[in-house]
């Protein structure tokens, strides 16, 4: 099919499903067919339709929380989506959501709830309901949502979509509207392990002004294709008999496919994860949105008001008490990392109906996020993949879930269990850096994350790896609509990108770059030398030295003045 003929559907099967409450806003089909003029096909995601949650900055489309009184039209897009979009996905629109991202049900919202596409009457879980929905209804392949507490996965559970949770700061967060800011985290849904982690790798990366902003280090388990995965000593399934049964389902497969169980106590994890309704982290929700609640009371959906408000009361010693009772149960948890590979839990224990989630709003929602809530307040990378039907015809899931810079081992582990090491192994051939042996390459400008020419970038299989400095001997020069670095007596240290590239790659890149920019070596402030973007001198005669901001996006966020 056509890119053209992939919009076509999606419009088509959003026409048929009526008013659903996916969605808050919809672009025009015309709008969306016009994105495709010019798009090269090259593109990581070209021609590929996606929606955002409707807390994700898009420019020109209003951001409303699920509050419209709250609804503004920011004039820029959130840097995520700014890279979707370079790496050649349409965007369609932007979904529903538990209002301010604050619940796990998706029936805190005044634009109707979502039920979950395999069960009628049945949740969709929250808060990035529609996002989910989205996804697990085929109106698109792919979605992004957020995920503070656990709502990327509670719905995943739900709908029977993976939702992929990336370590906290691996996402910049950056025009998203903040739940608790320092825990929050954009995730993504898809059908497959495969296409969240095509996307993940597409939105991943640091952003220049983002405090949040962090690349943690990459960490890969050994022992081969096997893994110690550990598993609650005593699972909580709140009565729920034919989730229990489904969940040693789950266990028998691990272990049938060459994994190693471990009993864990998840008391010290569960112990954390209730900080965060039961704590003081009730107040950071209050202060990313409390001056509008307190002014608009009357316009937010009862139950959101009733938990924000229960954050005026905490005060500032309860807030350091919270503090440092998390910091006694992460030394609690941190040992049982040197015993396993990775955590898997059931993603939720047990399933609502609409109804009855209207009976007991917030003790359910407590009972959703029994094994999600401490994800991000112990600093964990997880995975939800669907586990299948329970007895009683209900969906099944279980997160995969380690420490932060477990992305890749997790996506494998969850790939692994849904059978979908072909696929993921299709990609990995498709992709030149991990195949083989990569090298590093300094990227100065316009190649930067974030930057219009990253996605060229990504389609040549190149992963960001860090940020760094040149030696002291050079000069940063702005060239129009890129710079020029120079290597100059005289100069200074320059802030680059490392990212990881194949020798093949690379040598493809060399022959995109035009002149007087070119690939040469860069010496770092450490002493290595790898190859890098360069600027021939003579171009850089009446350029405007910049050197002084110390990088590019450090000018660019300057406004060039």
């Amino acid at each position: 099919m056509t890119p053209a003929e992939i919009v076509a559907g999606t419009y088509r099967r959003i026409r048929e499903r009526g008013d659903d409450g996916v969605w808050i806003s919809l672009r025009r089909e015309a709008d969306v067919l016009r994105d495709l003029d010019g798009l090269d096909p090259a593109l990581p995601l070209y021609g590929v339709p996606f929606a955002v949650k409707d807390n994700v900055d898009v420019a020109g489309l209003p951001t409303t929380a699920a509050c419209p009184a709250f609804a503004y039209r920011p004039a820029r897009s959130a840097p995520l989506v700014d890279r979707l979009v370079a790496a050649g996905a349409l965007l369609v629109g932007k979904t529903n959501l538990d209002q301010f991202a604050t619940g796990l049900s998706g029936t805190r919202t005044p634009y109707g709830a979502c039920e979950s596409p395999l069960v009628p009457g049945l949740i969709s879980g929250g808060s990035s309901s529609g996002s989910a929905v989205a996804v697990a209804a085929g109106l698109v392949p792919f979605a992004i949502g957020t995920d503070t507490a656990g709502s990327g996965r509670v719905p995943a559970a739900l709908t029977g979509t993976v939702g992929l949770k990336p370590s906290r700061g691996l996402v910049p967060t950056l025009g998203v509207v903040p739940a608790c800011r320092s825990l929050d985290c954009p995730s993504v849904f898809a059908r497959t392990v495969a296409d969240a982690t095509a996307v993940l790798r597409v939105i991943a990366g640091p952003h220049p002004g983002d405090p949040w902003s962090r690349t943690p280090t990459p960490r890969r388990p050994g022992g081969g294709p096997s893994a110690r995965i550990g598993v609650p000593r005593t699972p909580e399934f709140f009565g729920d008999g034919a989730a229990a049964e489904a969940f040693t389902a789950v266990t028998e497969r691990l272990a049938g496919l060459g994994h190693e169980i471990v009993p864990v106590d998840l008391t010290p994890f569960l112990a954390a994860g209730r900080l965060l309704y039961e704590g003081p982290w009730v107040a950071e929700r209050l202060a990313g949105v409390g001056d509008f609640a307190a002014r608009h009371a009357r316009d937010l959906h009862p139950v959101t008001r009733r938990v924000l408000e229960s954050g005026r009361a905490i005060s500032g010693a309860e807030v350091f008490g919270g503090l440092h009772r998390l910091r006694e149960l992460r030394s609690v948890t941190a040992p049982v990392w040197t015993r396993i590979d990775a955590l898997a839990v059931p993603t939720v224990p047990t399933t609502f109906t609409l109804a009855e989630m209207a009976e007991d709003p917030v003790g359910r929602n407590t009972i959703l996020g029994h094994y999600t809530t401490f994800a991000n307040l112990l600093d964990l990378a997880a995975v939800a993949v669907p586990a299948g039907l329970t007895l009683a015809g209900r969906p099944h899931g279980v997160t995969f879930l380690a420490p932060a810079g477990s992305d890749d081992f997790l996506a494998a582990l969850g790939a692994d269990f849904l059978g979908e090491k072909d696929e993921m192994a299709d990609k990995a051939e498709a992709d030149p850096a991990p195949a083989g042996r990569t090298v590093p390459l300094a990227v100065v400008g316009a190649h930067r994350v974030g930057q219009p020419l990253h996605p060229h970038l990504v389609a040549l299989g190149a992963r960001f790896a860090a940020v760094a400095r040149t030696a002291p001997c050079y000069r940063l020069y702005d060239l129009g609509d890129r710079p020029g670095l120079v290597r100059e007596e005289g100069g200074s240290s320059v802030e680059v990108e490392l990212h990881e590239i194949s020798p093949a790659a690379l040598g493809e890149l060399l022959v995109t770059v035009p002149s007087p920019l070119g690939l040469g070596t860069v010496e770092l402030s450490d002493g290595r030398r790898v190859q890098g973007f360069l600027c021939e001198s003579y171009a850089v005669g009446s350029a405007r030295d910049i050197t002084g901001l110390g990088s590019w996006p450090a000018y660019l966020a300057a406004g060039r003045a």
